[in-house]
């Protein structure tokens, strides 16, 4: 699983988005780095790492991070997901294989109609970012362009660094199971929960008011599987706070993970070199 691994201290391990890829945590990586030794992976199928072997859903998607986590003594360590990688982190977290848990907009707490909504605009979206990359350069180097091409994703999309869109831009085309992953994400099982009682340590969900994405009213659906966490609004904010509101999100993140971590200095001494 190819990653990267920056700053030192309590190790933090970030899950990107469907259709991103560790390039997606570039707007608070740095920052975050200040504080923490942050850990940020291409999801199997997604940036530089390969798809899996057959199916690509939550669940296999769980299995390869607890495998990538275990040979690198690493189980036990606080996670941040966005969106599918957040719901990731809540998978993780149910299966007690992390310790703190922060969930960006998590994906998988659709009803009805809105899951219709949701898989045909993405189904649109990517139909058009694919046939767009010619253009992509010149398109997010554009206020306009970026407004355009990110209004469903952000509250104010203009304001993203032209980087990061193109990054993005570039990862959604490329991505060989973000097709799979799509259906899966939406028409397989739903996501699982686990009490308070249970829960491995704290976790915080954190949702943009403006998110169009994953609507507001989803967070309520969110806490009712996993009534130990606590719920933190972004305000004037779409379905990526790292964008939209990084400091923010940064001050959520370093507040929920300040406690102890169940990955212990001896084991992560013993971690090999990253790729």
């Amino acid at each position: 699983m190819n990653h990267v691994r920056r700053g030192s201290g309590k190790p933090l391990l970030l899950l990107h988005g469907l259709g991103g890829s560790r390039r997606s945590w570039s707007t608070i990586l740095d920052d975050l780095a200040a504080h923490r030794e942050v850990i940020a992976v291409d999801l199997p199928g997604f940036g530089e790492t390969p798809p899996l072997d057959g199916e690509t859903s939550i669940a296999t998607l769980a299995d390869a991070v607890a495998n990538f986590l275990g040979e690198r003594r690493l189980l036990g360590i606080d996670v941040v997901g966005s969106s599918m990688g957040a719901r990731l982190a809540l998978e993780l977290a149910r299966r007690r294989l992390v310790g703190a848990t922060v969930a960006l907009d998590p994906g998988g707490f659709w009803r009805g109609w809105e899951k219709h909504v949701f898989v045909n605009s993405i189904r649109l979206s990517i139909r058009l970012v694919r046939a767009l990359q010619p253009a992509m350069p010149l398109l997010t180097a554009s206020a306009a362009g970026r407004s355009l091409l990110f209004a469903q994703f952000s509250a104010a999309p203009w304001a993203i660094p032209p980087d990061a869109t193109l990054d993005e831009m570039r990862s959604f085309a490329a991505s060989p199971s973000f097709d799979e992953l799509l259906e899966s994400l939406v028409f397989g099982p739903p996501q699982e929960g686990i009490s308070a009682a249970l829960q491995p340590g704290p976790i915080a969900i954190g949702w943009g008011r403006n998110d169009l994405v994953c609507f507001p009213n989803q967070a309520r659906r969110a806490l009712a599987r996993f009534p130990g966490a606590r719920l933190h609004w972004f305000e004037r904010c779409g379905h990526f706070p790292q964008w939209d509101r990084p400091a923010e999100t940064i001050r959520l993140i370093l507040e929920t993970t300040a406690g102890e971590s169940a990955v212990t200095p001896s084991a992560r001494s013993t971690v090999p070199a990253a790729r």
